[in-house]
This record gives C-alpha cells, sequence and structure tokens, in this order.
C-alpha cells in the first residue's frame, strides 16, 4: 500500500496504545486533564506514564496516577535540575518509589547539551537512578542528549538494564548499543518532523527490532505533525504510530498492537480496554 493511502486522512482509533512518556504535571497539561485524557482514549491511547523530573513533579505524578485510571508514574530526577537537587529530594524519590502504581524509575540519565549542572554530579545522580530501579526491580527511563557513550558507559556496569531509551534521536551504531545493553527504544514526535535532518532517524526506526520498540509524546513538548507549534498531549502518539508503521512498511494496527504489547511488558501494565 502506498505511503499517501495509508497515511492520509484525520486521526482514527489504531487500537490500544500507550504513551511511556508524557509530562501530565505540567501546568499546560494539568488543567485540563480530564478533557485530554478524554481525547486520548478516543483515538485509542487507554495508558500513559507520567513522568517525574523533580522531587516534587515525581510526588505529583503518583497523585495525578492515584487519580485518573489508566495513568501510571515514574518517579525521579532528570539531569539538568540537579544543581536544586537535595539529599532530601532524593529521600522522597526513594520514598515515592514504593507507591502504588509507580512502574518505572526516571526520568533520570545525562546530558552534555546544557551545562548547568555539572557533568559529576549528573554521573552521581544517573547511578543513584540505576542503583534505585534494580534494586526495586523496576524499569528506568533514560534522558540522554548529546552524550551516547557516557549514558552507554555508565549502563554497562548494570547490563542487562530493563529500560527505555527516551526520545531516541541517534544512529543506528548508537541505537545497537543500547539495545545490547537491555533498553528498549522510544520515538517521539521528531520522528514525524518534515525537516531533512530527521531523515536520518527515519533511516535507523526500520532496524529496531519490533519487539523493543515504544512511542510516546514526551508532552507538552514535541508536538508531531501535523499538530506541530500546538502543545502536546498523549492523544497525539497516535501520529508517531502511524509514522513509525510507514517507515517500516507495516500496516498501523500491527504497528500499535506491538509497541502497546511492549510497553505493557515493559512497565508491568494491567491489560487495557481494545
Amino acid at each position: 500500500m502506498s505511503e499517501k493511502r495509508r497515511h492520509v486522512g484525520p486521526l482514527t482509533n489504531l487500537g490500544p496504545l500507550v504513551d511511556t512518556h508524557a509530562h501530565l504535571q505540567d501546568e499546560r497539561l494539568r488543567a485540563e486533564l480530564p478533557a485530554i485524557l478524554a481525547r486520548a482514549r478516543a483515538v485509542g491511547v487507554h495508558q500513559v506514564v507520567a513522568i517525574g523530573i523533580t522531587a516534587e513533579d515525581s510526588a505529583e505524578v503518583v497523585a495525578i496516577a492515584a487519580e485518573h485510571p489508566g495513568v501510571f508514574a515514574a518517579v525521579g530526577y532528570q539531569p539538568n535540575g540537579l544543581i536544586d537537587a537535595t539529599e532530601d529530594d532524593w529521600r522522597r524519590i526513594v520514598e515515592l518509589a514504593g507507591a502504588p502504581k509507580v512502574v518505572a524509575i526516571g526520568e533520570t540519565g545525562l546530558d552534555r547539551h546544557w551545562d548547568r549542572t555539572p557533568f559529576p554530579l549528573q554521573q552521581e545522580w544517573f547511578r543513584r537512578h540505576l542503583e534505585l530501579a534494580r534494586d526495586r526491580d523496576l524499569p528506568v527511563v533514560v534522558h540522554c542528549r548529546d552524550c551516547e557513550a557516557d549514558v552507554a558507559a555508565a549502563l554497562a556496569d548494570f547490563a542487562p538494564v530493563r529500560g527505555v531509551l527516551h526520545s531516541f534521536n541517534g544512529t543506528r551504531d548508537q541505537a545497537e548499543a543500547f539495545l545490547g545493553l537491555g533498553l528498549h527504544i522510544s520515538f517521539a514526535g521528531m520522528l514525524t518532523f518534515k525537516n531533512k535532518a530527521m531523515d536520518a532517524l527515519r533511516e535507523v526506526a526500520p532496524s529496531i527490532p519490533i519487539d523493543r520498540l515504544l512511542v510516546e509524546t514526551d508532552s507538552p513538548y514535541l508536538s508531531p505533525e501535523p499538530r506541530r507549534g500546538r502543545t502536546n498531549e498523549p492523544m497525539n502518539v497516535a501520529w508517531t504510530a502511524r509514522k513509525l508503521a510507514q517507515v517500516r512498511d507495516m500496516p498501523e494496527a500491527d504497528l500499535a498492537r506491538a509497541v502497546a504489547a511492549n510497553a505493557r511488558e515493559l512497565f508491568r501494565l494491567p491489560a487495557a480496554p481494545a
């Protein structure tokens, strides 16, 4: 089937999908969350993993998960904000890791693009998160920007690592390295961007084994085509799933079933409505 025939028309229900990375605590989403989640369900996105990036945010996503069926939480401290973190914050993350509906540790990782947090401090806290994930038998949600080799080196001490490299934007060799360490690879809205810079990412996507693929929004960021320039929300993960099906040359419904099954297995989520 041609790309034109398969991928035209409005967004429709592709079947049960999981948005594996959304910052539902963000003020751009929190106030309208019931409506946002209803829109997601209308296109088949019945489950969302809400991601914490500070101790305060992590407490908030745990509360959101408690309020809303189909929402689960990941707790952690994202590397770019660690300059403000305290030992009390870390104790709070450890405490929250045992809360109901917490299914992952993170967002954690390393970042050389921004320089607000000294890199050794990032490395120390990344290791803390990896140890916590291992001790609690939870997957880890990994942030990586401009430091793939550093992240791979840190993960190697814990391999195989159950988790996900979120919002992947690397090369095939980098993807293979992360896969070899045990991670899943998650694609966000960048996969759909029309600029030529994303052609390389679209060439990598077909090489990822189907049982290690995930999709996400990274809401409220990275809105996919055709919704670029607007606040992102979980329903839009369906656009990324459609593009991923296109570049892999497979039916959309088959792709949706596969990535949803992968998410449920990785995060140990209950079965979702059909």
